[in-house]
């Protein structure tokens, strides 16, 4: 017999008020969505993990906030990106006062088994992941989640023309790199 679907909105409530079942079933329904949205913006399979597991952290102690003016998709969606900002900006504050010169490089993300099926998907994956830090951010939110170069330089905390700016480089990037 296959569990019949939950209500979100009964389960936001539920979560609200402290039921953990209930908030399983949210992470259950959302995880991979989350996950993805991770992947793309860290280009590293365990910084997005840890991304995800501090995502859903975050939304668990943040629950309550939550007043529906939104759907609850779109409100984790926006906490994620958030969560994201602040690390991305706690990390580069914590590397810019230590050289880090033995670091090899970042290796892109091995798309393989993500269900992305179509080798031009792969390759756009693994140019993306290529990208710059900054770059790879921009386009992510802006290409890809549809976040305005304003909405972008808000929740960053850069300008919106180094927005622009990042996008260009990544674009330009990205059509060398599947030119190739």
């Amino acid at each position: 017999m296959l569990p019949t679907p939950s209500d979100p909105l009964s389960d936001i409530r539920a979560a609200q008020s402290g039921d953990a079942d209930a908030f399983g079933r949210l992470y259950r329904a959302n995880v991979g969505r989350i996950n993805a949205l991770a992947l793309r913006l860290t280009a590293d399979r365990a910084r997005a993990e840890e991304l995800v597991q501090d995502a859903f952290v975050r939304a668990w102690e943040k629950l309550e906030s939550f007043r529906g003016d939104s759907s609850f998709q779109t409100w984790l969606h926006r906490l994620t990106v958030n969560v994201f900002l602040v690390a991305d900006r706690s990390r580069r504050r914590r590397e810019g006062r230590v050289a880090l010169y033995d670091e090899l490089p970042e290796t892109p993300v091995d798309v393989e088994g993500e269900g992305l099926g179509r080798e031009g998907r792969m390759d756009l994956e693994t140019a993306i992941a290529k990208l710059s830090p900054g770059a790879r951010t921009a386009f992510v939110l802006h290409e890809l989640e549809g976040y305005s170069h304003e909405e972008i330089a808000a929740l960053s905390g850069v300008a919106a023309a180094t927005i622009r700016a990042q996008l260009f480089r990544a674009r330009k990037k990205l059509l060398e790199g599947l030119d190739r």
